[in-house]
């Protein structure tokens, strides 16, 4: 019925920051960006997976919440770190660690092994939390 999951949404209060940090601290390209009159729709792609995008959805466009109350609401669970989130795997999490640290990512856990393979996490500008793993073999 379904082939894959196309786009995937994260909140943000500011779209341009947004996309400085996505884009140069993360690594993202955009692939669209375009006014659509009651909201700005502002998606990324990794370079290698580019069927797969983050839509950068600003909290308060009438499409994503609303109401002004609702805005409030998910700003507040945002800023919280408790709406969206995503999990990027990578080849090698340390190398990941610091090359994020060097461009001046929020690191808010440390690369940790784990059964399935080593994992750390950083927050964006507006609190979602983004996890990084490098996989290995494990299957529980």
């Amino acid at each position: 019925m379904f082939t894959s999951i196309a786009i995937t949404p994260m909140y943000v209060t500011d779209q341009d920051e947004a996309l400085r940090f996505y884009t140069e601290t993360l690594g993202f390209t955009v692939d669209t960006d375009v006014d659509l009159g009651t909201m700005r729709w502002l998606t990324v792609a990794l370079p290698g997976d580019p069927e797969r995008q983050v839509l950068l959805q600003r909290i308060g466009d009438q499409t994503a919440t609303g109401s002004a109350e609702t805005a409030a609401m998910l700003r507040e669970l945002t800023e919280r770190g408790t709406t969206s989130w995503m999990i990027l795997n990578t080849d090698d999490c340390r190398a990941a660690h610091a090359e994020l640290t060097r461009r001046g990512a929020e690191i808010i856990q440390e690369p940790e092994e784990h059964p399935y393979g080593v994992d750390m996490a950083v927050r964006d500008p507006f609190g979602n939390q983004i996890r990084i793993t490098q996989r290995n073999d494990w299957r529980p």
